[in-house]
């Protein structure tokens, strides 16, 4: 597995072997082994979630406080989103700052996203089906949101917000700067 580093400190791209022949392809989606040998990151995941949605819809931005915070690994099994994580993390040098990468089922592409992390995805495709790995178990108590459209971060989300499905909750998450953030 190729595991690349991005701009900002602790998010990491995850690019997997794929063995393709006339058959098809295989691959190996997540090997804790391999992961702690290319990048030193080794929590294992306890849950896996996967949702399906449809073009323009917006998911996020979503995130655990600690004591149960989440760390995700993310991927698409259909489709194609634009994939992006927040830095909620207060002594970090890229507070506030976001990093986006399109996360495609041809691509094969993951988002490795620590705790400490915000997260969320507009999909850019007819339909995605997106997957992902979770380090903790949800846990409503220690929810955070920030909204979407939050001027102070700025998130170009890919598609035209004027069309975008977005649920009422996500609509009504707290400003950044408002939010509900107990990381260091």
């Amino acid at each position: 597995m190729k595991v690349t580093t991005t701009p900002i400190e602790g998010l990491l791209i995850l690019e997997p072997k794929v063995h393709a022949d006339d058959r098809g392809y295989f691959f190996e989606s997540y090997n804790m082994q391999s992961l702690l040998a290319e990048s030193g990151y080794n929590t294992p995941f306890v849950q896996d979630n996967q949702a399906r949605s449809v073009k323009n819809v917006l998911r996020g931005l979503h995130y655990q406080n600690p004591p149960v915070p989440q760390a995700k690994l993310i991927r698409v099994l259909e489709g194609s989103i634009w994939d992006v994580a927040v830095d909620i993390r207060k002594s970090s040098a890229t507070y506030g700052q976001w990093f986006g990468i399109e996360l495609t089922a041809a691509n094969k592409l993951q988002l490795l996203i620590p705790h400490g992390f915000a997260h969320g995805y507009a999909v850019l495709s007819d339909t995605a089906e997106v997957f992902y790995k979770c380090d903790n178990f949800y846990n409503k108590p220690t929810e955070g949101g920030i909204y979407f459209a939050d001027p102070a971060i700025n998130i170009d989300w890919k598609i035209d917000l004027t069309n975008a499905i977005i649920s009422d909750k996500d609509q009504k998450q707290p400003l950044f700067k408002d939010a509900t953030n107990s990381f260091e």
